[in-house]
């Protein structure tokens, strides 16, 4: 399948489940709003878990923005999506930039799948991206677990955006984790 980053789905190898990474389809609608409707998941989201009330609605959004997507997969275990990332490039005089943007069904949390999944496009984005030098992820300052996969995969806190986005009617603080292709090549 074009796009997917294909491992042995299901596996344990070093005690973690074996993932892949593939483009969602409608297909996927169910679960998707397992993640999407889920409030401990949706907490750090633009979302809430009420946007996607209905099937249609997660339909509408998967048809709409996810599958037009230029870089967004779902975390896949046993071929089933149980999560998201997604790459979204930047243009113009940002075109060296991308942003990086995850989720995982609350239920996987804890298990390593997070950190895999970020690793897995951190080896491959910027062969799939030649033009780009620099991935980055903005992490609300409260969103401890986010930030230690961040870590974990060699992401370096790089600082605080104060007041940086409105989220949820409430200005929150974000933490810049920026990745290179020099840290990609390590």
């Amino acid at each position: 399948m074009e796009g997917a980053l294909c491992k042995p789905h299901g596996e344990e190898k070093d005690g973690l489940p074996e993932i892949s990474l593939r483009p969602l389809e409608l297909a996927d609608v169910d679960d998707f709003m397992v993640w999407a409707t889920d409030d401990r998941v949706t907490r750090f989201c633009s979302w809430d878990s009420c946007t996607y009330a209905s099937k249609d609605d997660g339909l509408k959004y998967i048809e709409d923005t996810v599958i037009p997507h230029p870089w967004f997969r779902g975390i896949c275990l046993n071929n089933r999506p149980i999560g998201a990332i997604s790459v979204k490039p930047y243009s113009g005089n940002d075109s060296c930039r991308g942003e990086l943007g995850y989720v995982l069904a609350s239920e996987y949390w804890g298990r390593g799948i997070a950190t895999q999944a970020v690793k897995m496009v951190v080896l491959s984005i910027f062969k799939d991206w030649p033009h780009l030098e620099r991935l980055e992820a903005l992490v609300d300052t409260e969103n401890l677990g986010s930030q230690r996969v961040l870590e974990k995969v060699g992401f370096m806190k790089e600082g605080v955006l104060r007041k940086y986005v409105i989220q949820k009617g409430s200005t929150r603080d974000m933490v810049i984790y920026p990745s290179s292709l020099a840290l990609a090549q390590d």
